[in-house]
């Protein structure tokens, strides 16, 4: 506990940002946050903030940062409209279980209630799309109540908190003292592992002929990559992950299978469906993973361990439910693991795989040098970053292309807006990933659409000199509506069709390194060009304006209906 001072609650603010090991800090300023910003104008040595174009761009970038270092990211808007434009952010890391602290200014407390120039319910607001947040009226709260909010965003399963400091606050004096927060009564964030249960998923996995390993985001989440390897190893299990594990395996793994769900892999929809056993860690059995769920994996026991108890049992029933930490929950199940060989069941993933390359794969690639497929500038990346980049993507079809055909050998590779599917996400989360780890290359994948969103964050990159790479798929359509409106609305194109300035001329208004290609001829050289890029660069390529992303398994109907051609 640090010695007592007396300062004023925005100073207190900083310090306890500090103690908390917060460097970075996106925001933008405003009327009910101008005591906090001009304290941080002496603090620019210990916080180093960006002063990002909007704050939607402020709570990406800071999801983007957290999502890349596993640490809490911290974003600061001012009341009223800086607050409102943080929602969409917060519910993106409510339903991602991002770990970020967003403050928000408010009007002083003598004028809430009041409609004061400014003031939101900013409380309301956010109370159903954060995992908690509070109001702080009187300087005094403000330690304790940024001790609790780290607290909570970052064990457990995280998520995002919302601290709402009033005006009044921010000025008033009182006696500082930081106490890091390490206990709530009622809040168990670490469940202590059900020794039955474990021997008992370890029993159903040793019985198992056609097991499968599902594999979520709660295993980057906990630091459990390597436990699940070590257990998939032991027993032979194969593994395939979830959009939001995707980089949780390394690629190469000779147990990896592909990815799930809508537009995932072929090997790893056949073999859920076909799977005898399905373990699933650290994922929640999404409407994208499962499809019906009444005619999903038909043939297997579920065993589910997540940290979170509302996810258990709650998108479908499960055989053994196991409450846990995926890396304590893995771990014990070592112990009693006996090695199977399996490989006929493994030999399935190879065979699913060859047809994928038949049906979807190679039919995707045009030959003879007429059109630039997304597929080619996705496969052509990953050879060029040997799969040690982190892919940013945005969401639609450059979200399900980068998914399919990126390469990771590491862990925290891959970052994007899974369950909000938040369009805009893109690019300031890559430059909020960048920051966060600056010794890696960082690559944005955007659809001209998507990039459009929040493309006035390029003044961020150029002023903060952030070296984030940038590849604008533009195919000129809202691309992943308008292949739905061809499969199903009978190519009714409602305003999907999309034009767009020079965006070549607009990045490089911004001083950064642009080019466009629209030659098959020229990709690989100009994706070779960006990654030797010093700084930050920007690539446009023209891609075929109606190219579809497959294998797509129809919203509402089951994996084993899954489409690969049109």
């Amino acid at each position: 506990m640090s010695k007592k001072q007396k300062i004023k609650g925005a100073e207190a603010l900083l310090l306890s940002l500090i103690a908390e090991g917060t460097d970075t800090v996106f925001g933008y300023p405003g009327g009910q946050v101008i005591p906090i910003y001009d304290h941080l104008y002496h603090h620019t040595d210990r916080l180093h903030h960006i002063l990002t174009r909007h704050e939607q761009g402020a709570v990406h970038a800071a999801q983007g940062y957290a999502r890349a270092t596993g640490k809490v990211g911290v974003c600061l808007a001012t009341s009223g409209p800086g607050a409102t434009n943080l929602v969409t952010g917060i519910a993106d890391a409510m339903l991602d279980s991002t770990p970020i602290v967003c403050i928000t200014g408010q009007v002083p407390a003598s004028l809430l209630g009041t409609d004061a120039f400014q003031e939101a319910d900013t409380i309301s607001m956010t109370m159903p799309i954060s995992k908690w947040n509070c109001q702080v009226t009187k300087a005094s709260e403000i330690p304790a109540a940024i001790a609790k909010g780290y607290y909570i965003a970052r064990t457990g399963r995280p998520g995002p908190v919302v601290i709402d400091i009033s005006k009044n606050a921010q000025t008033e004096e009182f006696d500082y003292a930081y106490k890091p927060c390490i206990y709530l009564r009622s809040y168990r964030p670490r469940p202590e592992i059900d020794a039955e249960a474990i021997r008992r998923a370890v029993e159903m996995i040793n019985a198992s002929e056609r097991p499968l390993l599902l594999v979520g985001q709660g295993v980057k989440l906990s630091g459990a990559e390597s436990r699940l390897l070590a257990l998939a190893e032991a027993a032979g299990v194969p593994m395939a992950e979830t959009l939001m594990g995707i980089s949780a395996v390394p690629n190469d793994h000779p147990l990896f299978v592909g990815n799930l769900g809508m537009h995932g892999n072929i090997a790893a929809n056949e073999m859920t469906q076909r799977s005898d056993l399905i373990v699933a860690v650290g994922m929640r059995f999404s409407d994208r993973v499962t499809g019906d769920v009444k005619n999903y994996a038909p043939n297997a026991r579920i065993v589910h361990i997540d940290i979170d108890p509302a996810e258990l049992g709650k998108n479908l029933p499960v055989d053994l439910p196991i409450l846990a930490d995926a890396a304590d929950a893995l771990e014990a199940m070592m112990k009693g693991i006996r090695h199977r060989d399996r490989s006929e069941w493994i030999d399935v993933a190879a065979a699913c795989a060859r047809r994928e390359y038949e049906e979807v794969i190679r039919p995707s690639s045009d030959p003879e040098g007429r059109y630039i497929s997304m597929y080619d500038v996705i496969a052509t990346l990953a050879e060029v970053e040997k799969g040690d980049a982190v892919i940013v993507t945005d969401v639609g079809q450059n979200q399900m292309f980068s998914a399919r055909y990126s390469k990771f050998n590491r862990t925290r590779s891959f970052i994007t807006s899974g369950g909000l599917g938040t369009m805009g996400f893109g690019l300031p989360a890559a430059l909020g990933a960048k920051l966060g780890v600056p010794d890696r290359e960082v690559v944005a994948v955007m659809g001209d659409g998507g990039f459009q969103m929040t493309m006035q964050e390029l003044g961020t990159i150029m002023q903060n000199r952030i070296g984030v790479k940038m590849i604008v798929l533009n195919n000129s359509y809202l691309g992943m509506v308008r292949q739905w409106q061809q499969l199903f609305f009978d190519r009714r194109y409602s305003f999907t069709r999309i034009e767009s300035p020079d965006l070549t001329a607009i990045a490089s208004a911004y001083g950064i390194p642009s080019r466009r290609v629209t030659s098959p001829a020229d990709l690989r050289e100009a994706i070779e060009e960006l990654a030797a890029a010093q700084g930050a660069y920007f690539l446009e390529v023209a891609v075929l304006p109606e190219e579809n992303v497959f294998p797509m398994v129809p919203a509402g109907a089951s994996l084993s209906d899954t489409i690969c051609k049109e």
